[in-house]
């Protein structure tokens, strides 16, 4: 039998993120290649293609879509650029791999939203990695057993190191907290409903004027409530852990122990330092589950949905932080689609 021709993928935004994507697809995953890469920044999307055999450079996301070479689009840039991105894709009825956030706010994403279903078919999975990270998957997949009764409380922390530099406090809730509402609605299965947000006094650590930490609290429909402590200069690394505590019992991941050490009077691990460190192994699943899916011509994972429902929480957060009180989500009814 003849092997299949690998997908040919284009990656939009060459920061960070998208170069990470880029190597991951050419060295790590299997079954697809890197067609083209995209970005504003003309030096550096030549210096990414260059690195890659038979791969081409543009600055225009459409015109790279429109090539005769690309089977499908993986998009890593800033979010506010995502809209134009995705509905260009959904025009050409590509396959989209969108990190998060699918939009930075609810009316956009329901633009997304509405281009996909005119397709009548899901087209689009949304990079919510810790959906595929294996401890995650774990307390997944025990929750769903109901052995530990229903869930009742989840406690969240999320810490960095160091904030960027352009970071501002509502990008605590829209870009960091982003993911505990995902991981909220996934694990529980249960949309949010409300959002408040308790602002202790600021770390001497963080830039001036920023409000870190925060801490974040959500109410669900079923009746479940969350907190998420958000910490993003915590000062010696990049943590994430979540425990549930149901009726019969508590589970908890993130704690980091696969290796501890004893050795000269003391005892201990490691700590990561980013989220692409923490998160290697979940990038790797997440690229690699898509591209198998798009080859089978299916589309698995966090939906269009799931990237609208995120961007409401957020908005109410961002309100709740800058206005005060207990902010309710607002949610259009879920179309049949997702």
């Amino acid at each position: 039998m003849a092997q299949r021709a690998p997908l040919r993928v284009a990656v939009i935004g060459t920061g960070k993120m998208g170069a990470d994507h880029v190597r991951r697809i050419q060295e790590v995953v299997s079954g697809a290649r890197v067609s083209a890469v995209v970005d504003v920044d003309a030096e550096r999307v030549k210096a990414v293609a260059a690195r890659v055999d038979g791969c081409t450079a543009y600055t225009d996301p459409a015109t790279a879509l429109a090539a005769r070479d690309v089977d499908a689009v993986l998009i890593a840039s800033s979010g506010p650029a995502h809209e134009a991105a995705l509905l260009a894709a959904l025009e050409r009825d590509l396959p989209v791999l969108c990190e998060k956030p699918l939009t930075p706010d609810p009316a956009s994403a329901l633009r997304v939203l509405e281009a996909e279903r005119a397709l009548g078919h899901r087209r689009v999975q949304v990079g919510f990695m810790r959906r595929y990270d294996a401890e995650y998957r774990k307390l997944k997949s025990l929750l769903e057993t109901g052995q530990l009764g229903r869930p009742l409380m989840l406690h969240n922390r999320h810490r960095n190191a160091a904030s960027p530099p352009f970071f501002t406090s509502e990008m605590l809730v829209s870009d960091s907290v982003a993911h505990e509402t995902d991981v909220t609605r996934w694990l529980l299965g249960q949309e949010i409903t409300a959002v408040t947000v308790l602002r202790p006094r600021p770390t001497a650590s963080a830039p001036e004027g920023l409000q870190d930490p925060q801490f974040v609290v959500f109410e669900t429909d079923g009746g479940a409530v969350v907190d998420v402590e958000i910490f993003v200069n915590c000062g010696f690394g990049y943590q994430v852990q979540a425990e549930v505590v149901c009726e019969r019992g508590t589970a908890r991941v993130g704690d980091g122990h696969a290796l501890v050490t004893n050795m000269a009077g003391r005892w201990g691990g490691t700590i990561a330092q980013d989220f692409l460190d923490r998160f290697a192994d979940a990038y790797d699943r997440e690229v690699q589950a898509w591209v198998d899916a798009t080859r089978r011509g299916e589309v698995t994972g966090p939906s269009s949905w799931d990237g609208y429902a995120a961007a409401a929480v957020c908005e109410a957060g961002v309100r709740a932080l800058n206005d005060g009180g207990r902010v309710e989500v607002e949610l259009v009814e879920r179309p049949p689609l997702y």
